[in-house]
């Protein structure tokens, strides 16, 4: 066994606690509040929710949040979902000074969100210019735009 933290069917869970930039921290160590492996919340509840992180410029667990809705959304809506986390993914690796696996990311993000229309036409042409700004200014602005 590779010491993964696994749940009674055998999936793997993220048990380890994590610092506010996401990262993983030793069993044990005091880390920020997780977002739970089973999170099913409503459209609604995700966006607030992201919005909410995002403002605390906590962008790994907005992007926890979002999956949690991606994997429990009517299967329309997951590419909206995915983009929205890949987004938030894009915007942790900014904040850890990886502005090129940011700019994939948020790339792939916007080319997902894109395909819904309107609402998400701003966010998603935002999206590939956010490796040029600043972390904080980048999670500002998709937290205004979201």
């Amino acid at each position: 066994m590779n010491g993964r933290d696994r749940d009674s069917d055998g999936r793997p869970r993220n048990q380890r606690p994590r610092d506010a930039f996401g990262r993983p921290l030793p069993h044990g160590a005091e880390g920020v509040e997780r977002v739970p492996d089973d999170y099913a919340p409503s459209a609604e509840e995700a966006l607030a929710e992201a919005r909410r992180l995002l403002g605390e410029r906590r962008p790994f667990h907005a992007h926890e949040v979002l999956e949690g809705r991606w994997k429990n959304s009517p299967q329309e809506e997951r590419e909206l979902w995915q983009g929205l986390a890949q987004i938030c993914v894009g915007l942790t690796h900014l904040q850890r000074g990886n502005r090129r696996g940011a700019a994939a990311l948020f790339a792939r993000g916007a080319d997902r969100i894109s395909r819904y229309g309107m609402s998400y036409e701003r966010l998603a042409k935002t999206a590939y210019l956010l490796d040029e700004l600043e972390a904080d200014a980048a999670i500002a602005r998709v937290e205004a735009l979201l």
